[in-house]
């Protein structure tokens, strides 16, 4: 049977989409598009950190300066809309907002040019660098828990950020993208940490500290003398000052990276990436006034209901767990304290915009 010209034109036409779908890679669009942030300006009393040429081969910009205040966060598609709002935050309340220094990490299968841009056209004037975090490196090591969201590879991030970034970062404030500072985050960045201690957060010492673990953990006799000569308390992993320096020294990716081995063979946890680091801090961090950390405002990690804000002043509101404002806001299911975040969203329409 002779096959027509037109048989011929789809089959040409079919290699050429298979060829391109082979070597080219189609960008996915960001869904939302963001207003421009306004500019903010040191104060006069806050140093000046000049930037110099690489010449000699070291970097040294803002983004290696040991007087900018380093600020790690991770970036991605799913979570941009909140990144965007913290950032705005941070930049908001600082009395030396030019003196800060963003490091964003980014999942290697990620659009990294996309992202750049989209923070670029809202912080033009922001000084940051995005970093490429190897999923790969990690998806080995995550077991599955309550909550698909916190199986993501980018949520371990944290725990690979000495790694990631260069060696002349030594302290950096690691924030999550669902929260607002409402204070200055050089108070939070120059938290002293003592002779030895590698991280300081809040410390939530009433919290149910054994819930955090299976019986399988407590009941082993070998395991449960994990804590034997520490006081350990929960902590939240989503606000924390580190020494980077101290953490390198002490490699304690690898020891949080034993512990996430030994959840593959037998389970001892059922939260994502929050007990390996219990497991190796707890007990052993410099406390921070809880106002840093006002979390849980997403609610639980099933229902996501809404809550209150713990006694006390507050720095740093924080929408840990299964709700975020901004998606109970565009479904018109918005909790009070959400119309505490809405004012620094800077969604450009109410509308998500489809590619």
């Amino acid at each position: 049977m002779t096959k027509s010209p037109l048989f011929g034109f789809l089959l040409l036409l079919l290699f050429i989409v298979i060829a391109l779908a082979a070597n080219v890679t189609v960008a996915t669009p960001i869904p939302q598009q963001f207003k421009e942030a306004p500019q903010f300006y040191n104060s006069p009393d806050c140093p000046v950190i000049v930037d110099g040429d690489e010449s000699d081969g070291e970097d040294s910009s803002i983004l290696c300066s040991d007087q900018a205040v380093h600020v790690a966060m991770t970036l991605d598609k799913a979570y941009i809309r909140g990144s965007m709002a913290a950032i705005l935050s941070v930049l908001q309340h600082s009395s030396c907002p030019q003196n800060i220094a963003f490091h964003f990490v980014a999942s290697a299968a990620a659009n990294a040019s996309l992202l750049r841009a989209t923070i670029s056209s809202s912080f033009p004037y922001l000084n940051f660098r995005v970093y490429s975090f190897n999923d790969a490196s990690v998806s080995r090591l995550i077991s599955t828990s309550i909550r698909s969201a916190l199986d993501c590879p980018l949520n371990y991030a944290r725990s690979y950020l000495a790694n990631l970034l260069p060696l002349c970062v030594r302290r950096v404030v690691y924030l999550d993208s669902d929260l607002v500072l409402v204070d200055d985050i050089a108070k939070l960045a120059a938290t002293p940490l003592g002779d030895n201690s590698v991280l300081a957060a809040p410390e939530h010492c009433n919290a149910n500290f054994t819930a955090y673990f299976t019986p399988t953990f407590w009941s082993n006799p070998s395991l449960s003398l994990t804590f034997a000569n520490r006081k350990p308390c929960y902590f939240n992993t989503g606000v924390m000052v580190i020494d980077l320096d101290r953490w390198r020294d002490g490699d304690y990716t690898t020891k949080i990276e034993e512990w996430m081995e030994l959840q593959k063979r037998m389970r001892i946890y059922e939260l994502g990436s929050l007990p390996p680091f219990l497991l190796v801090f707890a007990g052993n961090i410099v406390p921070v006034d809880h106002r840093w950390n006002q979390h849980g405002l997403g609610g639980d990690n099933f229902r996501g209901l809404c809550r209150d804000l713990h006694p006390g002043p507050v720095s740093l509101l924080h929408w840990s767990g299964k709700g975020k404002p901004w998606a109970r806001l565009d479904a018109n299911r918005p909790c009070p304290l959400d119309a505490l975040w809405a004012p620094y969203d800077l969604l450009q329409t109410p509308f998500a915009l489809d590619s």
